[in-house]
């Protein structure tokens, strides 16, 4: 349990830090997408950019994965 709680801090850690670095960039996230959605529908698609694109769809998903083998890499050094 406590390994499952080491992985989880991990992520969130890497995920807020990875939100912070694209919203200095000026790429959209997920929270930038999901607005977009519900504001326009799947006509928001339209609005993204190839790096908006690959950032969410490509990017984010190897960083939290990033996170996820971090976080295992931490418990594993621990215990």
């Amino acid at each position: 349990m406590f390994r499952i709680y080491i992985i989880g801090i991990a992520i969130l850690v890497i995920a807020i830090l990875a939100n912070g670095i694209v919203l200095k960039l000026g790429i959209k996230s997920w929270y930038d997408f999901i607005g977009l959605i519900s504001n326009d529908g799947f006509s928001a698609f339209k609005s993204l950019t190839f790096i908006d694109v690959l950032w969410l769809f490509l990017g984010y998903p190897m960083v939290l994965g990033f996170g996820y083998w971090l976080g295992d890499k931490l418990y594993n050094f621990i215990f």
